[in-house]
């Protein structure tokens, strides 16, 4: 998700059942829909019971407020640096990473441009790059860090 349509999801666009993000009045003002994990799932049902979001599903400080993307960028920020993370790296990095794993994975170009919410395949186009058959057998070793946390 592009950080703009973070920081506008409500509540309700969690679709827990499906696993899916209803993305509404993304970029060009269409809607659309991206993937939702079990761990992150798990993750935000804790943040649902915990904070009890209203309107927004990331609320500032304002009544009636949501988040801004400066806030975002500043949480990622500061999440780098706990983590050591010393390349520069940007919240649409996890985008772009998320477009590069989905083709490594062997997911058509064409659902992953869906996903993305993007207009022109063209733009899709550039994950292609990384994608080689050798690096296709890579296995992601955060997934298998991420499964035990699940389980």
């Amino acid at each position: 998700m592009r950080v703009g349509e973070v920081v506008k999801l409500r509540p309700q666009d969690i679709d827990s059942k499906r696993k899916l993000i209803h993305i509404k009045g993304s970029k060009g003002r269409k809607d659309g829909y991206t993937l939702l994990s079990d761990y992150a799932l798990k993750v935000l049902k804790e943040y649902l019971r915990e904070y009890k979001p209203s309107k927004w599903l990331f609320e500032c400080a304002r009544k009636g407020g949501h988040i801004s993307t400066r806030t975002v960028q500043a949480i990622f920020r500061q999440a780098c640096d706990k983590a050591g993370i010393k390349k520069y790296v940007t919240v649409h990095s996890l985008r772009h990473s998320f477009a590069t794993h989905l083709l490594e994975s062997g997911v058509d170009l064409r659902y992953i441009q869906e996903l993305l919410g993007r207009k022109s395949s063209k733009t899709t186009e550039i994950y292609t790059h990384v994608s080689r058959a050798s690096i296709v057998n890579i296995k992601n070793p955060l997934y298998s860090i991420m499964k035990e946390e699940i389980t």
